[in-house]
């Protein structure tokens, strides 16, 4: 790290609060960004490694729709999935936090407001889809229609996924409103925008001054540049998000690609005030001297690599990132990652079956660092039995059981050293800097490489060594070898910590290091660091096999529905106490299912008709991944009669039916006998 960088700030893009982690996500931006983290921290360096939920946009809304549900309780739901997911697989954040939080709300409007104040933001009125039947201006993904380009069907008010372009929404073809699949009309609206192209210079100048950019994102941003940059809106006609801060501006709120880069600021502060420290986060984020790096996936270049930075340059408080090292995308057995068709590995379903640390090495060695790259689950396995297992494994292990078998469970003495033990001091001596300037410059697959490749010569100097002769006829000599093989030990448990945290604690603990883990540091895994006469811990298996059929089973799951985790307490907290009053409100009617069938275009949704004695209804009930539709047809339940009615994409729900939620999440209907009459009260 160059000598003007007293501090580094990391962050890795802010994953969407609408769905769980998947390894894409983290071939992507995450584990590239521990390791490097990891990497630093071992340097003994100022680092803070930033991170939280994107929890705004379209896509959360419309999934709130669809299980007729608050945005906030989808938000809340996925943001502790995530938390969880990234605590258990390692991922060291200094702080995680939300965009939903008043921090994230306050901090942002802050932002839009110097920008205006400054007069860079220019209003403008624009025509946009509006939807009369459920009152409502359509944002990007509340429209679809065919593809003004390409000619596709399914294409968004954003996005066409089937070409790639980008579009306006009133250009789309026979557009349907997504809610109530009516075709809207064209109103005028006022939305304020951030003007790209005054800033294409000054970006074209910053990106060309950065040699040490990878490719990929360099191309990109180059490619927009000969397009030439326009200008973007920053708000949008939306209930869910952060309200612009004006008072014209009723019913808009900024616009989710604005608000969530703003939201590795907000983290930062909330960092800064849990230490106590309120205004430490300017350091990181307004002092000349600080690295600012983002690790991103190749689906945010834009974002990171031009819009945010433009956005800093515009307000002027800020420093820009030093680098922005994108990866590209990761396969799974050769296809596509489809979150659509669940065809993917959701990381809190793997962790359910595997260790942490052999995920961390299989995708570590084959991230897509300058292009896609495949996971496959036989590969994994691969990596896992015959590198972290047979290799590195096996070593450790066989070199803890020589010590305690023929060395009373010591470090053994190290005389009269033959050529052999003489070239391991020298090959270690440039193993700290040869894999720490490849995390430098975001080489980690390489990194990982030289590491395992450690282990390969420490099974090759082992096997070479022959201990198992010398312990008969040179126990001096097999107390060499096996006192070498514990100092490889030490720095293998170095040199893997950003790769494999757990195993490498594990090695340090059973070389009785683990009290000295803070102090160590990446320069020590050169050296000879441990004593001769030191205890040592009894071996355990560092990496049990793992079998066939244990994969096979992983590669039969990839398209089987998402399995999302129980709570290690499925029993929730009780609501706050109601007056009898308040219960007396509430009219339980007993009603008989007339009719049921999947409610199109929802994944979650049953279209119910339902018999209440008086009066037939239609009711909305979100059974869908619960029952079978036939399997109701028939019963009789129990109906929230007097709900106020509610539309859900275009369709009337006039009730709830009550159902009971299960350990594993599944909701049963609550049946009543067949001799109770539909209308009947429930007391």
């Amino acid at each position: 790290m160059a000598d003007k960088f007293k501090r580094i700030l990391v962050t890795a893009a802010l994953p969407y609060a609408n769905g769980p982690i998947h390894i894409g996500h983290l071939a992507g931006a995450y584990l590239p960004a521990d390791l490097y983290v990891k990497y630093q921290r071992l340097k003994k360096r100022d680092i803070l490694f930033i991170c939280g939920s994107d929890e705004h946009g379209v896509p959360i809304t419309i999934k709130a729709d669809q299980e007729g549900v608050s945005p906030q309780d989808i938000v809340d739901r996925y943001h502790k999935m995530m938390q969880e997911s990234f605590k258990t697989f390692g991922i060291d954040f200094d702080n995680y936090s939300r965009t939903s939080l008043p921090i994230h709300h306050e901090t942002s409007s802050d932002f839009f407001t110097v920008l205006n104040n400054k007069k860079i933001l220019t209003e403008k009125t624009e025509q946009q889809l509006y939807c009369e039947h459920d009152n409502m201006f359509l944002a990007d993904r509340y429209v679809e229609g065919k593809c003004p380009k390409c000619g596709a069907d399914g294409a968004r008010g954003d996005q066409c996924e089937t070409c790639g372009s980008y579009l306006d929404q009133t250009e789309l073809i026979d557009p349907k409103c997504k809610i109530c699949s009516n075709s809207p009309i064209i109103r005028e609206t006022k939305h304020w925008y951030l003007p790209l192209g005054k800033y294409q210079d000054q970006l074209q100048t910053w990106i060309r001054s950065k040699p040490d950019w990878k490719d990929n994102v360099v191309n990109y941003c180059e490619g927009w540049f000969r397009e030439g940059l326009e200008d973007r809106a920053v708000t949008r006609d939306l209930k869910w998000g952060v309200k612009v801060p004006l008072p014209d501006a009723e019913g808009k709120v900024l616009y989710v690609w604005f608000d969530a880069p703003i939201g590795y600021i907000s983290s930062t502060k909330e960092w800064a005030i849990k230490k106590g420290q309120p205004e430490l986060w300017k350091d990181y984020w307004q002092k000349q001297d600080t690295k600012l790096i983002h690790f991103i996936g190749k689906d945010n270049i834009v974002f990171h690599a031009i819009v945010f930075p433009a956005m800093l340059m515009a307000h002027g408080d800020f420093v820009l990132p030093e680098n922005v090292p994108a990866n590209e995308f990761l396969n799974i057995e050769g296809k596509k990652l489809s979150t659509s068709r669940n065809y993917a590995i959701w990381l809190h379903e793997y962790l359910q079956d595997f260790a942490p640390d052999s995920l961390r090495y299989a995708l570590a060695s084959t991230l897509p660092e300058t292009k896609d790259s495949d996971f496959s689950w036989k590969e994994f396995q691969a990596r896992h039995n015959n590198e972290l297992a047979d290799i590195l494994g096996n070593f450790v292990n066989r070199t803890f059981t020589f010590a305690h078998k023929y060395f009373n469970g010591q470090v053994p003495a190290l005389k009269n050293q033959k050529p052999a033990d003489f070239e391991v001091e020298k090959y270690l001596t440039d193993i700290p800097e040869k894999i720490g300037s490849l995390y430098e410059t975001y080489h980690f697959r390489e990194a990982v490489q030289e590491s395992m490749n450690v282990a390969r010569m420490a099974n090759k100097y082992f096997n070479d060594s022959e201990p198992w002769k010398t312990r008969n006829s040179d126990l001096v000599q097999c107390g060499n070898t096996i006192h070498v093989s514990l100092q490889i030990c030490r720095s293998l448990a170095l040199i893997f910590q950003p790769v494999l945290p757990d195993a490498s604690k594990k090695i340090l603990s059973l070389l009785n290091q683990s009290d000295n883990l803070k102090n160590l540091d990446w320069s020590e895994a050169a050296f000879f660091g441990l004593k001769e006469g030191q205890e040592l811990k009894q071996p355990e298996i560092l990496f049990a096999k793992i079998e066939d059929e244990i994969i096979q089973k992983q590669i039969d799951k990839l398209t089987q529905p998402i399995q999302l985790p129980v709570d290690k307490n499925p029993v929730e907290s009780l609501k706050p106490e109601i007056s009898i009053d308040d219960f007396n409100k509430i009219d339980l009617r007993t009603v008989t299912v007339l009719e049921a069938e999947v409610f199109k275009g929802t994944d979650k949704l049953l279209k119910l008709q339902v018999d209440l004695g008086s009066e037939k209804r239609q009711v909305l009930a979100g059974l869908q991944q619960h029952i079978k539709p036939e399997d109701l047809v028939g019963k009789k339940v129990i109906l929230v009669a007097n709900l106020a009615p509610r539309k859900m994409k275009g369709e009337e729900s006039k009730g709830m039916v009550l159902a009971i939620e299960d350990p594993n999440g599944k909701l049963i209907p609550v049946f009543t006998p067949d001799q109770v009459l539909p209308g009947s009260t429930v007391r």
